[in-house]
């Protein structure tokens, strides 16, 4: 296979990258960006090489253990638990959470080979038998999957006896209800809480 159409195809790997997307890409780089084009190379070749997992939380990191689990500032006692490194990501920078974190690197999903082991769950529970955490914060996507792992993550959290919560779902803040869709209507309605 020539060069160029190997780089097209090494672009596709991409999530959102298309052929034409990834020929108009590779074309850029060739065209105008061969030195971005080196830069990128030697960085995305260190990044794969470098980076690993943190050995307690599972996040992305370059060293054994992560910069937020090292922390000593943090609440031992809050332990959040998401689906990607992107989610953890959106909840430091959108809220005042300021407790650890705990990365599934996915969901439950059986029919594609997903389960337990693969989320290290053995891992999550081995950190709630520690005893320091009392909350076990599930935030999970609220879709099929996320709600099925949710589920059997709060179950985990009981028998250690740490209380499992879910950040709320529902309507979006300055949203209009004549927008919403049906599904995120029902969910808020079901699971709606007393006014204060």
């Amino acid at each position: 296979m020539p060069l160029l159409e190997q780089l097209i195809d090494a672009l596709r790997v991409l999530p959102g990258v298309g052929q034409k997307s990834a020929q108009r890409m590779a074309y850029h780089v060739l065209e105008r960006g061969r030195e971005g084009g080196a830069r990128l190379a030697a960085v995305l070749a260190e990044a794969v090489e470098k980076i690993g997992h943190c050995q307690r939380c599972r996040d992305f990191s370059e060293t054994p253990v992560c910069p937020t689990c090292a922390s000593a500032a943090r609440d031992v006692q809050t332990l959040c638990v998401v689906e990607t490194p992107a989610d953890r990501l959106a909840i430091e920078q959108a809220t005042g959470y300021r407790g650890f974190y705990f990365v599934l690197q996915g969901r439950l999903s059986p029919l594609d080979g997903i389960g337990p082991g693969e989320l290290g769950l053995d891992l999550l529970g081995a950190r709630l038998a520690e005893g320091e955490v009392r909350e076990l914060i599930i935030a999970t996507n609220p879709t099929v999957e996320g709600e099925a792992t949710a589920h059997f993550l709060a179950q985990i959290a009981r028998q250690h006896g740490v209380r499992p919560s879910r950040p709320a779902h529902g309507l979006p803040l300055g949203g209009e209800l004549e927008y919403v869709d049906r599904g995120t209507l029902s969910h808020a309605f079901g699971s709606r809480a007393e006014v204060t």
